[in-house]
């Protein structure tokens, strides 16, 4: 899918949606001006089969875009078999359901190193994507599954494995968030020209169209030597904001760009009328 700009989001129900459901969160993203709203499937499947039909029609009507997290119980490099296909599952259930409302692409984490090499757990989560691309082709599912650029070391899923391994995959592309990465490198990734080499990385390995379709995570964060602690409001970190903004303006990226900080559509439509008016 090739956007046609860079679209703004928030990460689940907006706070100020008045009796919060998926419908009416779909509706408050609309009447704030934004433009996408992320699912939360985090902790569970909070949308049923068949309410599915009605958020699609919605959002389509709404011109929202949707996006899905999954599952935060996936260790695609669980040494136990039976968790190991359990994490598939679970990427294939949240994907299902997503699509079925509509949604675009899929992110979730997606693993741990678990006292591994890099190297062994680059192969094993590999398998596990290709088992998912599998499933997904075999039930005729085109939604794009994202593993997510993670935000502390012992997650596997800094940027240049990510990159490596989905250029080395058919259908599955990265979910950036750039937060993660300021927070998981101890403040590096903060700067234009940090932020634009990110971007010109994924454009070297995943081709130019991959920078018309991104899914993006952005909060304000607190980290530690250790990365990531808690996402924070935007103005209270010292993640900067403004220059990854004017890096994905001058690369003319283009897809949906999703607001995790705490107050959600605030945070969101402070980035909307930030980009605007760079």
């Amino acid at each position: 899918m090739v956007f046609k700009k860079l679209n703004f989001a928030t990460a689940g129900i907006p706070a100020s949606t008045i009796d919060p459901s998926t419908i009416n969160g779909i509706n408050r993203v609309n009447e704030l001006g934004l433009s996408g709203m992320e699912l939360e499937f985090a902790y569970s499947i909070n949308v049923s089969k068949e309410h599915a039909p009605e958020v699609k029609k919605l959002a389509e009507t709404k011109n929202v875009f949707l996006t899905c997290h999954g599952s935060y119980f996936i260790n695609l490099n669980a040494l136990e078999r039976p968790k190991f296909h359990a994490s598939v599952s679970r990427v294939i259930a949240s994907a299902k359901r997503a699509e079925e409302c509509g949604a675009v692409s899929m992110t979730f984490h997606p693993g741990f190193y678990m006292k591994m090499t890099p190297e062994k757990t680059f192969e094993n989560i590999k398998k596990g994507f290709e088992e998912v691309e599998e499933k997904l082709k075999l039930s005729k599912n085109k939604i794009i599954v994202r593993p997510e650029t993670t935000g502390k070391g012992t997650q596997f899923g800094s940027l240049e494995e990510l990159l490596l391994l989905c250029s080395q995959l058919n259908s599955t592309l990265p979910c950036i968030d750039f937060s993660h990465l300021h927070a998981r490198s101890n403040g590096k990734f903060n700067s234009y020209d940090e932020f634009r080499k990110v971007l010109e990385d994924s454009e070297k390995m995943l081709g130019k169209e991959f920078l018309k379709n991104m899914h993006c995570h952005v909060s304000g964060i607190e980290y530690t030597a250790k990365g990531e602690r808690r996402h924070l409001v935007l103005k209270e970190s010292d993640f900067k904001y403004i220059e990854l903004l004017r890096a994905l303006k001058d690369m003319d990226c283009r897809g949906i760009i999703i607001c995790e900080s705490p107050n959600i559509e605030v945070d969101a439509l402070l980035m909307k009328k930030t980009f605007e008016e760079i």
